[in-house]
């Protein structure tokens, strides 16, 4: 059996990781500075995270959620401590498009209405209804098509004023966007989508799959501007590489049996996973090391020339170019060792380290990126 061909990929096997570094199988080292898509939050092979998991290994790492796991409520009251949501109510699920997904069907359930507000260079997943929300028609198969979604321009507030109303069941955006090329809701733009929602009856879903978890010196990225969402959806950075997602669901939706499900959702090595990343984020200060580090990296790279613009919050950066970043990424990969990202634009190179990033690995990435803009500008 062959693999499904969907990915193209770089010539590179990692074998061992170790804080914001890769080994591959000949013993060479790379810098990550990608996160495998903003996963890893902790870094690589946190010793915590080791030992959590090992531990739980070696009682129990699976029942289904017909019997109780205090895990469960443990990890609930921790992430509600540390994200300021702490009256709300916590669905545990496997990735950010089931979290999108069931966010989206949740806010129907509860409102009873079907039509949803997304917007351009949106990103929300792959499944059904998430991909639908995206704003990509490159991803979408033509049975995607059928759902009553439509998309406005990002911070375009009289576009949405225009079609906002009593129909609308849901309003869904990315705290920052993260494949878009790392675009930032102005504060006034999230003030009015909360207003409007409140105001209209709709659901104001915060996808903070990317941007959560402290990677933008908050919590959750849309906290800088003061708002609360009635629905909030995380993954990646959760379980820093293991399969863990949630809702964060308002007190004002009430569960029924039977709402939502899931087989693997909350497992007991998944909340293991996701109890360490939060005690490691604590522990460690993370949140402010992403915020310190994040202004002290943004503020170097804006006195750089041959960069267009630097957008971005704590450690989720977008760097653009005047012209296409694949190769200054190749330059970075081959010559330096260091892992990067794309984006849709693809003028945008993105940054996002683990969290426990070092100033002196942030200049190590500089003097390197300089290295290799001097080499794609000649």
């Amino acid at each position: 059996m062959k693999l499904f061909d969907v990915y193209p990929l770089f010539d590179i096997t990692p074998v061992k990781g170790d804080g914001i570094y890769l080994y591959d199988g000949a013993g060479n080292r790379y810098m990550d500075l990608y996160g495998g898509h903003a996963v890893i939050s902790i870094g690589h092979s946190h010793p915590h995270y080791i030992q959590q998991l090992t531990e739980q290994a070696g009682k129990i790492g699976f029942y289904s959620n017909s019997v109780k796991n205090p895990m469960q409520q443990e990890l609930a009251d921790k992430l509600g401590e540390i994200s300021g949501y702490n009256d709300y109510q916590l669905f545990l699920c496997n990735s950010g498009a089931e979290a999108n997904e069931n966010a989206l069907k949740l806010a129907s359930f509860h409102n009873g209405r079907n039509k949803i507000i997304a917007f351009e260079k949106s990103f929300h997943g792959r499944t059904s209804l998430a991909v639908a929300a995206t704003d990509d028609a490159r991803l979408k198969a033509i049975v995607n098509n059928s759902h009553d979604i439509i998309f406005l321009p990002f911070n375009d507030p009289n576009a949405f004023a225009a079609a906002m109303g009593s129909d609308v069941c849901a309003v869904i955006i990315e705290g920052i966007q993260g494949v878009g090329g790392v675009n930032i809701p102005d504060a006034a733009f999230l003030q009015l989508l909360r207003s409007e929602c409140t105001k209209h009856g709709a659901a104001l879903i915060l996808d903070e799959i990317q941007s959560g978890y402290g990677r933008s010196g908050y919590f959750f990225a849309h906290q800088y501007v003061g708002i609360t969402a009635d629905l909030v959806t995380v993954a990646k950075g959760m379980g820093n590489g293991f399969p863990i997602a949630a809702v964060l669901i308002s007190p004002d939706f009430k569960a029924t049996y039977g709402l939502l499900g899931t087989t693997f959702g909350g497992n007991y090595l998944a909340c293991a996973a996701g109890i360490a990343v939060l005690d490691v984020l604590k522990a460690e200060s993370l949140i402010d090391n992403a915020k310190e580090l994040g202004q002290y990296l943004i503020g170097k790279l804006q006195t750089i020339e041959g960069i267009k613009e630097v957008r971005g919050m704590g450690l989720m950066i977008g760097i653009e170019l005047y012209s296409a970043a694949d190769t200054l990424r190749g330059d970075l990969l081959t010559t330096h060792h260091i892992f990067t990202g794309s984006a849709s634009n693809k003028n945008v190179l993105r940054i996002l380290p683990p969290l426990t990033i070092t100033k002196d690995e942030i200049d190590i990435f500089l003097t390197a990126l300089q290295s290799s803009l001097n080499k794609v500008l000649l």
